[in-house]
């Protein structure tokens, strides 16, 4: 018995490749035959599962014909290249002048169909650039086309989603079930806390999202499923945007994982990269959330699919953004992506990378716990410091909200905000900026609540909620790690990566807090354009105030559409 499984031993090493290949494709094979069965019983139950089946091919034979054929490809499309190198010069006038003719003649009917409102945030986003360069680092050395491309790829990504009917659903069906998927963390929480753990919302209910989605992202990692992931839309964004193989991945990767964790991705290129590099490395992690806070921030109630949109939105801004502020003066050392491997996760299996996953995300839970007690506690102190200031000039209501309304509501306005809600805005602003995101996106969702419910829009002269549209663009405006206390975290971080880019990292991380916090308004702006005015209360409450009513209710759009919603 034992040389014969010595002998099977041997047979098994000798074959091992066919072995693997044999057992991949019995697997596909059933994979495919269930897919077949699942489409033939209900194809419309299994379209999703049909889109992603197809996906999954298509990308398998890209990364095939690429790894085997790289250079056969680029040999073929080689004259293409040359001919457009040679008559560049033209034809970049050319695609410009279309381009802003373009864009004109859609802001005239947009602006005929929709109202106004949105030239204001076309002005806003033309006034942000503007902004940007006038305090660029080397203004007369602005590289032009990572900056309109960016803004181009941000304009195209929210005209699909915002605009089209596909991506709309697209985004909302992925939305619906990310929100469905963090929901299976009430069953840990339920365990460990028991059934009253919804009494503790925040700790008992949002924290744990944080545990369960750092769990996965440290499984998918292991598996090298957001490595691969991260890299496809890096390569999109270097050879539209002809920005470095660097800093496209970590603008890639910020989409998905925190400021700390993207460079990860590439820390052993990080102690050669310029200023330039280092500057839009720092700028893409404050202009973006990691996707751990993204379930928190749902589990809030804010929007999902306009969270989603934002996160994808804000990645090739700020590369924009970055390049428009301290734009490249030195020649980068990384060009190609050939000469980019990315990081692997450093777990032996799945289980080790799972419970990794976890034990990661104690300490930023942690952390979140404890700034969210300290920075609450810090703004009741100062409310009622400048509320007792305030006091001896006959002002009680000065608060820490009231001065950054103030500060912030010009910017909130030129974003496309309603004028009623910019001050409203202005203070969320505020509180995003010097204190963080998690306070902001709680009194956001506070304000959308009172707009669900339906009631009073003013008590005692002060607004109780927005336009959809206000909740919207300050969604928008919110998404993004740009604050005082993420400064401190981003130069502790990348300085530990590479110690001898510790000058550098200190000089340019207030000016890339900067750039990601107008990034992130750019991405406001944008949606600002493309937002259509939606229904401002849910249907149930509009249809219960037009039945309890006295009189018989006026004849309007919105209880129109409810009307036929319902007999739908």
């Amino acid at each position: 018995l034992e040389r014969r499984y010595e002998k099977a031993c041997e047979f098994c090493k000798k074959h091992k490749t066919r072995i693997h290949y044999v057992i991949y494709g019995i697997l596909i094979t059933a994979y495919l035959a269930s897919v077949i069965a699942a489409c033939s019983l209900n194809f419309q139950r299994a379209l999703p599962l049909f889109i992603i089946t197809v996906l999954a091919i298509f990308f398998v034979c890209w990364d095939f014909l690429i790894a085997k054929y790289e250079d056969r490809i680029a040999a073929f499309f080689s004259p293409g290249g040359r001919y457009l190198e040679k008559q560049w010069f033209w034809l970049k006038w050319m695609l410009c002048a279309a381009l802003t003719v373009t864009i004109i003649c859609w802001l005239i009917f947009d602006t005929a169909k929709q109202g106004a409102r949105q030239l204001i945030s076309a002005g806003g986003l033309v006034l942000c650039v503007l902004l940007m360069f006038i305090f660029s680092k080397y203004p007369n050395r602005v590289a032009w086309r990572p900056v309109f491309s960016g803004i181009g790829m941000q304009f195209i990504l929210g005209l699909l989603i915002l605009r089209t009917k596909v991506g709309f659903d697209v985004f909302n069906w992925l939305g619906i079930q990310i929100q469905t998927f963090l929901e299976y963390s009430d069953t840990g929480a339920k365990f460990v806390f028991g059934e009253k753990y919804m009494d503790h919302f925040f700790a008992f209910k949002v924290l744990p999202i944080v545990v369960f989605f750092s769990t996965v992202m440290s499984m998918l990692y292991h598996i090298g499923f957001m490595q691969w992931l991260v890299g496809k839309v890096g390569w999109i964004m270097h050879i539209f945007m002809g920005t470095t193989p660097v800093e496209s991945l970590v603008a890639a990767g910020n989409i998905f994982v925190g400021q700390t964790e993207s460079p990860l991705l590439v820390r052993p290129y990080l102690p050669y990269i310029t200023r330039s590099e280092l500057h839009a490395v720092m700028t893409a992690g404050f202009s973006t959330i990691a996707g751990s806070v993204l379930g928190a921030y749902i589990s809030f109630g804010v929007s999902a699919s306009h969270l989603l949109t934002a996160s994808v939105m804000s990645a090739p801004a700020s590369l924009a953004t970055s390049k428009l502020f301290w734009p490249e003066t030195e020649k980068p050392t990384l060009t190609l992506r050939s000469d980019l491997q990315m990081a692997k996760g450093e777990s032996k299996n799945l289980l080790e990378a799972a419970s990794q996953g976890a034990s990661t995300s104690i300490l930023l839970v942690a952390n979140i716990a404890v700034n969210l007690i300290s920075f609450l506690a810090l703004l009741a102190f100062l409310d009622s410091a400048l509320s007792w200031v305030g006091n001896l000039f006959n002002y009680p209501q000065l608060n820490f909200e009231n001065i950054c309304a103030y500060v912030f509501m010009p910017f909130s306005f030129m974003m496309g905000v309603d004028w009623e809600d910019s001050f409203i805005v202005g203070g969320l602003l505020g509180y995003k900026t010097f204190f963080n995101e998690f306070v902001a996106y709680e009194r956001l969702s506070k304000l959308i609540h009172n707009r669900e419910k339906g009631g009073s829009m003013y008590i005692n002269g002060v607004k109780q909620y927005m336009t959809v549209r206000s909740e919207v663009i300050a969604t928008y405006a919110l998404c993004g790690f740009a604050n005082f206390g993420s400064l401190g975290l981003v130069i502790g971080s990348l300085t530990s990566m590479a110690p001898s880019k510790k000058k550098e990292i200190a000089g340019g991380a207030f000016r890339a807090m900067i750039a990601g916090t107008v990034a992130c308004f750019m991405t406001a702006c944008v949606a600002g354009m493309l937002t259509v005015p939606g229904r401002e209360i849910p249907c149930h409450i509009l249809l219960g105030n037009a039945f309890n009513s006295t009189d018989f209710p006026a004849n309007s759009t919105e209880l129109v559409e409810c009307c036929q919603q319902l007999f739908t």
